[in-house]
């Protein structure tokens, strides 16, 4: 596979379908009537980020609709077998060696060559890790004894079996060759499949998740678990658990097994690198942990509790807002300075007061109808109140009036080379001259530049990144004398070495997915299938019948974005706390497999819908489906669906994006000028409708680092965008965001930039993994008695043509004495 695989459009006049078109006026009109109210009308909403959403949504998120008639099958599978040993009572009931005997039953009947005999024997044992639900009477129960049969299951051996039988599916030529043939491929093509993989996803989110009434030995098995999925196993045939699962999204992604159940593959990928390396809560103690290793200083702030604390502000007014507005002022007078509500936006409670009535007029003229009056309107507040223009403002404002800020939420940050840049700049402005990377010769520099100097230095942060590129750059330099690195066999260490072969493989996989899976994409006849797992072997015949597999397939796609989001977003941090050229290579090979562009179209839609959706049907929801009593569904209840504010998992999932996508930009001047190229502003202030703090943290960060490239109107035009990105965004003390000084001292050359970053991390790569590094280095025995004394290995029949060798290799060659002679 290749990068140009992926096929993003300029996010430029697209709809929804990513077509070019030209929009019609009373078609935008109405767009954007919707968008004003959607905006005026979007509540905050009370989302609480996390490595996943509740157990109960993360197990449901597990199944299609589509499986429902399944699980009343393998209930009736496990309860033909256990009849006949049970004498008549049920699963709860029996005593623990009674269970572990039935077990070692099941495991001894999964060995079995007929494929159909093991088929239900799995279907058995799936039974027992969704909790046995035919005997429970809650949702409690079923979780409660999902649990113990899962660890009861691990205890006796089952997951490795199932992972032999996975890799047999997995190698089934026969049944890849017959689904490529297939015109069209349906649940059937994948039940072993589906089968495996359910059980071991229940296993593994199951024991994944602690709880505080575990019992000792069950969180001594969560740590067995972990490292026997971490680390190289024999079990695993000497690889991960991940690089197997990586191994059938890329053979999916290539059209050689269509019939893949990519859902599942993907949960139980994500989870499985959840479980092994760490979530968010986990980064963060390794992040502080590495600190201390280092000898660097404690992080100002804890950035998850920072986010969480912070509130949402108002988004932005919309296109239509600012059409309302001008027409009442074109009635009302001449003047274009009406009192709007001020937008909450801004830090404080009303305009200020130092600013003059030309800056005003300046704000309030925007560029383009896509920004829009960047003030809110209020339901309660639309109509404007007409006044005269008000007096000069005092030349000192009452105090009472203001509420000035008690404080920003992030402590300013300052690099090593901004001081260095800083000094150098004064250096060359007050005496004439530089003096490199010294930041403490301050002689000849005014008390001014001391005292800034001084600030800057207290806010100094040295981030590992930087340490590990200096020590990788002294690595380089001095091969000899610096020895061999110690480098520890870590998770994901030894995940980074088994994908590195194939990792550009394994990234543009991923990024298809997310392509296929995302609602802005366009079908195509030549994209891959993602609904082989989803669509029944009968279509259906009913008006409810395709409503409900169009609410699947709508669920099916945002489960597949938010397993995608959430494992590449997991990759990028983990590698990046390892090593810093881990991060880089996988970033590079997202932004050259076009994951920016792709990112921004999938944003390219009404957001605020996407994150509302109810493409759920709660009723048929595991474990609530197989413990109550299905009611008749009907098209109304299909179409008033949940009646939850937001949809978890995709809010989750536009999140985990946009941190992607900040990552990928984050101090890359070529990679931010994309985003302009791309003209990604826009699309960006759409997603501010959402009022949720931390997504609206991450679109302000990606809306600073291009502010400076935007143009002044644009900023004149936005000012309290600007305003919210100084409250929430932290600031870098000599960062002039809000300008454009660098503009012109700073070309946009993006194959230097890369390249560069290319070269270091090949160079990285080589020195820690190649088996034949510095093979210039090694020592020549120069000794002819120790050279000849050398055994070395030859084939057993060597001497048996050993004489006609001397002859062809040795006697018959002419020897150019006279070569001997000639200088070098």
């Amino acid at each position: 596979m290749q990068a140009e695989d992926i096929e993003v459009p300029i996010i430029n006049n697209l709809n929804g379908n990513g077509d070019r078109q030209r929009p019609k006026g009373k078609d935008v009109f109405k767009d954007q009537q919707k968008e004003s109210e959607s905006s005026m009308e979007s509540p905050n909403l009370e989302f609480e980020y996390g490595d996943t959403d509740a157990l109960t949504a993360e197990l449901s998120e597990l199944y299609s609709y589509t499986e429902e008639p399944e699980f009343a099958l393998n209930r009736d599978y496990f309860e033909e077998d256990f009849r006949s040993h049970a004498r008549g009572r049920r699963w709860i009931e029996l005593t623990a060696e009674e269970q572990r005997s039935h077990v070692m039953r099941l495991l001894d009947a999964l060995e079995v060559t007929d494929r159909d005999k093991r088929l239900k024997v799995a279907r058995a044992i799936l039974y027992l890790a969704q909790g046995v639900f035919d005997e429970c009477d809650t949702e409690v129960d079923v979780l409660h004894w999902s649990r113990h049969n899962v660890f009861l299951l691990y205890d006796m051996g089952i997951f490795t079996a199932l992972l032999e039988l996975l890799s047999m599916e997995i190698d089934n030529n026969q049944a890849c060759s017959s689904a490529v043939r297939k015109p069209a491929i349906s649940l059937a093509d994948s039940t072993e499949l589906r089968v495996l993989l359910s059980i071991m996803y229940l296993m593994v989110e199951t024991i994944r998740v602690q709880t505080e009434d575990d019992r000792p030995e069950w969180r001594a098995a969560r740590e067995a678990f972990k490292n026997e999925l971490g680390v190289c196993s024999p079990l695993y045939n000497g690889e991960p658990l991940a690089l197997l699962l990586f191994t059938m999204v890329t053979k999916f992604c290539s059209m050689n097994a269509p019939h893949f159940p990519m859902k599942k593959v993907l949960l139980l990928l994500w989870k499985t690198i959840l479980f092994t390396l760490g979530g968010f809560e986990e980064l963060q103690e390794m992040k502080v942990r590495g600190r201390e290793c280092l000898n660097l200083p404690p992080l100002p702030e804890d950035s998850i509790k920072v986010v969480r604390a912070m509130r949402a502000a108002s988004p932005p007014a919309s296109a239509m807002e600012l059409i309302e507005q001008q027409q009442q002022q074109k009635r009302g007078r001449r003047s274009r300075r009406p009192l709007v509500k001020q937008d909450s936006l801004d830090t404080y409670n009303e305009r200020d007061p130092f600013k003059n009535d030309d800056a005003r007029d300046e704000e309030e003229d925007p560029e383009d109808t896509d920004s829009g009056i960047e003030g809110e309107v209020d339901p309660l507040d639309r109509d404007v109140i007409i006044q005269p223009p008000p007096p000069p403002p005092p030349l000192r404002p009452p105090t009472e009036r203001v509420n000035f800020p008690k404080g920003l939420p992030w402590a300013p940050k300052v690099r090593e080379k901004d001081i260095e840049h800083f000094l150098e700049t004064s250096r060359n402005k007050f005496i004439g001259f530089t003096l490199g990377n010294d930041t403490d010769t301050l002689v000849g520099l005014p008390r001014p530049i001391h005292e800034s100097v001084k600030t800057l230095k207290q806010h100094k942060y040295v981030s590992i990144a930087e340490v590990q590129i200096k020590k990788e750059d002294e690595l380089q330099q001095c091969p000899m004398s610096l020895g061999d690195e110690e480098v520890a066999e870590t998770p994901t260490e030894m995940l980074y070495l088994g994908m590195l072969p194939n990792l550009s493989q394994y990234v543009i996989a991923l990024l298809k997915l997310l392509l296929a899976a995302a609602p802005t994409s366009k079908a195509k006849t030549d994209s891959i299938n993602i609904l082989a797992d989803v669509l029944p072997e009968e279509m259906p015949i009913t008006v409810l019948q395709s409503m409900k597999l169009g609410i699947d397939v709508n669920r099916h796609k945002e489960i597949l974005v938010k397993a995608i989001s959430a494992l590449l977003l997991l990759l990028l941090k983990h590698f990046k706390l390892n090593h810093i050229y881990q991060f880089e290579i996988v970033s590079q090979h997202l932004v050259f497999a076009n994951c920016i562009p792709l990112i921004l179209k999938f944003f390219n839609q009404n957001i605020m819908s996407y994150i509302s959706a109810k493409n759920s049907i709660c009723v048929l929801d595991f474990p609530h489906c197989v413990v109550h009593e299905l009611p008749e569904l009907t098209a109304e209840s299909l179409e008033a669906g949940d009646s939850n504010q937001f949809c978890w998992r995709n809010l989750f999932s536009c999140i985990n994006l946009l941190r992607i996508l900040n990552k990928l930009t984050k101090w890359k001047h070529s990679r931010t000028m994309m985003l302009v190229v791309f003209k990604s502003a826009p699309i960006l202030k759409r997603a501010l409708k959402v009022k949720q703090a931390m997504m609206q943290l991450y679109v302000l960060k990606l809306l600073k680092i291009q502010t400076k490239y935007l143009g002044r109107q644009w900023r004149k035009s936005n000012m309290k965008t600007m305003s919210a990105i100084y409250q929430k965004v932290r600031h870098r003390l000599n960062d002039d965001w809000a300008y454009g000084n660098d503009i012109d001292a700073r070309p946009w050359d993006f194959q230097a930039e890369e390249c560069a970053l290319r070269e270091s991390i090949e160079k990285f790569n080589s020195r820690r993994y190649d088996k034949n590094k510095n093979g210039d280095f090694v020592p020549v025995d120069n000794c002819l008695q120790s050279v000849l004394g050398q055994r070395v290995e030859l084939p057993e029949d060597f001497h048996y043509s050993y004489e006609m060798w001397l002859e062809r290799e040795v006697f018959s060659q002419p020897i150019q004495w006279e070569g001997l002679l000639q200088n070098p």
